[in-house]
């Protein structure tokens, strides 16, 4: 989306120099840091971009778990240990999603 708006607003040096510090420590220029600010996204933060990058990493290993699990039950391959996985690596999902649940800060 085009840019069009510009507004200015003054500030004491001391917030000034907060504002670019802040803006600095999130890897963002302070234009995208004040859009941050206003707009609230969760999607905005760069931690949250990284928390969610590792959880998609860690589902789809889980999931070609999963997958080998299920084929081998499909094939009639099926294990007592291979239930015992399944139910780790589900365990393993739900701590991650819950990690990155709590970093967006919903309950």
């Amino acid at each position: 989306m085009a840019k069009e708006v510009v507004k200015h607003f003054r500030l004491t040096a001391h917030d000034a120099g907060i504002f670019s510090d802040k803006a600095k420590e999130a890897g963002m220029k302070e234009s995208d840091y004040f859009r941050l600010l206003i707009t609230q996204e969760p999607n905005d933060y760069p931690e949250v971009r990284q928390g969610l990058k590792a959880l998609i990493n860690e589902v789809n290993r889980i999931g070609v778990n999963i997958n080998e699990i299920v084929h081998n039950n499909n094939s009639g391959l099926y294990r007592e240990s291979d239930k015992i996985r399944l139910v780790a690596y589900m365990r393993k999902l739900n701590e991650e999603m819950e990690k990155v649940v709590a970093a967006l800060g919903y309950h």
